[in-house]
């Protein structure tokens, strides 16, 4: 099916995760996620996406930034309020998002990243927006990105007890018109330890894409949450320090 360039897409890829220390952990799911045209969205809403109702597949845009509704103007408007309060006022081209659905009504979004562009289609900012496990959210913000070149922010968020808030992430991104690549890498001071991506095979969302995704997937977001506490305690049976959570950041976002 051919790719329009404002309608919403689905991926089908893998997430990878590999801890180098203290002891070598390493694992790979296959997945599926979206990505929608958010300003798109807005304008022309969808006809083969449910969203902001139940569906077997749908969005929702309390699932994400400040929580507010449609009648708030949605995750959209939280985004745009976010990039204004950080001096970003021109990116107002369209605004990708990559995010897990909602399956049946239910969701985790261990994170979601908003690809933000200008009005000539340049590429003007990212939004990483990270969920932990204990219900708290947080943004890194990278300005001016460019494709496949790293950028960096320091770590200030807990996202897993098994590493302490500390160090610095290493992003990096790649897209082409099919392809979506997203890859970030957790330093310490004693350097690389953790090295997570997530990619996949862009194609149209449809009816077909849609029930091709439940049948290879059917309980997907609710294996996201087994999988991270069983990963958890296969490091506990490895001796891994385990840390306890922290007070969460003060700034919801860092740049």
């Amino acid at each position: 099916m051919t790719i329009n360039a404002h309608q919403p897409l689905i991926g089908f890829g893998q997430v990878r995760h590999t801890r180098l220390r203290p002891a070598r952990h390493a694992f790979a799911y296959g997945t599926f996620f979206l990505m929608l045209p958010m300003r798109s969205l807005a304008k022309f809403g969808s006809k083969v996406l449910a969203l902001n109702q139940f569906g077997a597949i749908s969005f929702n845009d309390r699932d994400h930034g400040d929580g507010r509704d449609v009648s708030q103007g949605g995750a959209l408007a939280w985004l745009d309020a976010l990039l204004h309060s950080e001096g970003i006022a021109d990116a107002n081209g369209e605004v990708w998002l990559h995010c897990y659905p909602r399956i049946f009504g239910f969701t985790f979004k261990p994170v979601s990243f908003w690809y933000c562009h200008d009005t000539s289609d340049n590429l003007r900012a990212i939004v990483v927006e990270v969920n932990n496990t204990f219900g708290e959210r947080h943004c890194y913000l990278l300005d001016k990105p460019q494709w496949g070149i790293e950028q960096t922010a320091d770590k200030v968020f807990h996202v897993s007890p098994f590493c302490s808030v500390e160090g610095q992430y290493r992003f990096r991104f790649m897209r082409t018109s099919d392809r979506t690549v997203a890859r970030i890498d957790h330093d310490d001071a004693l350097g690389a330890l953790i090295q997570t991506s997530v990619s996949g095979h862009l194609v149209a969302l449809s009816t077909r894409t849609q029930w091709q995704a439940l049948l290879r997937y059917p309980l997907m977001t609710v294996m996201v949450v087994v999988r991270i506490h069983w990963q958890a305690f296969k490091l506990w049976r490895k001796k891994v320090t385990f840390f306890s959570k922290p007070t969460p950041p003060q700034d919801f976002v860092t740049r």
